[in-house]
């Protein structure tokens, strides 16, 4: 477990030394006793040898005791599903002038 949000990851190895699932980019949403990650990964596909499709993944987190702990977590499988999410987001909360 972490103790810092700096060292909180998705990044898998296994234990070959293969990274299974590489995370590619880190958005820190909210700060504090219950944190929200937004990461941005891809899978390591065995038969073809190559990393999939870039992913992403919205983390929640919950420090206890000066601990993280993944509370809850959603993944977007597709940028077809993230373009669907922006656009709705984005209906419902327009920009400010």
């Amino acid at each position: 477990m972490a103790e810092t949000i700096d060292e909180l990851s998705i990044e898998w190895t296994d234990d070959d030394g293969t990274v299974t699932l590489k995370q590619t980019d880190k958005q820190v949403l909210t700060k504090g006793s219950w944190t929200t990650i937004m990461y941005r990964y891809q899978d390591w596909d065995r038969q073809k040898e190559v990393y999939g499709p870039e992913k992403a993944t919205i983390r929640r987190y919950r420090k206890r005791n000066g601990r993280y702990s993944e509370q809850s977590k959603f993944n977007i499988s597709s940028a077809k599903q993230a373009r669907r999410m922006v656009e709705i987001l984005s209906g419902w909360f327009p920009p400010e002038d």
